[in-house]
């Protein structure tokens, strides 16, 4: 089982389009930002990434958008591991605004890889510690 992650943000200028809401490539940017917030809080920063030679990296992504973002909103973006077998997991976000509206989904396949051996490897501890896994 895991936990929830919760990253709030306000929606700025510099994440719209010329139809005056969230461009597409962004979405992934604001998303990535929680995740970086998410495994940094849960002490798999930067810093542990570089001294360990391991980190996360996506092997696939699919999204959903369901309604618009403007400019100056407030949302809130929860991930969430909704699976992890053997040496890779699926994570899921959404973005909800203040109505408590889900206004984009993403599902994120990823895994653990080992810098220095140049392939994925096993979750360790620590990873699966980052990413909100509650012992059972």
């Amino acid at each position: 089982m895991f936990s929830t992650h919760e990253y709030k943000i306000t929606i700025l200028e510099k994440c719209l389009d010329t139809f005056g809401h969230v461009n597409n490539a962004t979405y992934l940017e604001l998303l990535e930002e929680a995740r970086w917030d998410w495994i940094t809080k849960g002490g798999f920063g930067l810093k542990e990434i570089l001294e360990g030679q391991k980190g996360p990296t996506i092997l696939e992504i699919k999204i959903r958008f369901k309604r618009e973002i403007r400019n100056r909103q407030n949302i809130t973006i929860k991930s969430h591991v909704v699976r992890y077998e053997g040496k890779i997991g699926e994570v899921e976000q959404h973005m909800i605004n203040e109505k408590n509206e889900v206004c984009c989904i993403a599902n994120f396949v990823i895994g653990l890889f080992d810098v220095q051996k140049r392939k994925l490897i096993d979750p360790t501890p620590e990873w699966l510690s980052a990413v909100g896994k509650v012992a059972e």
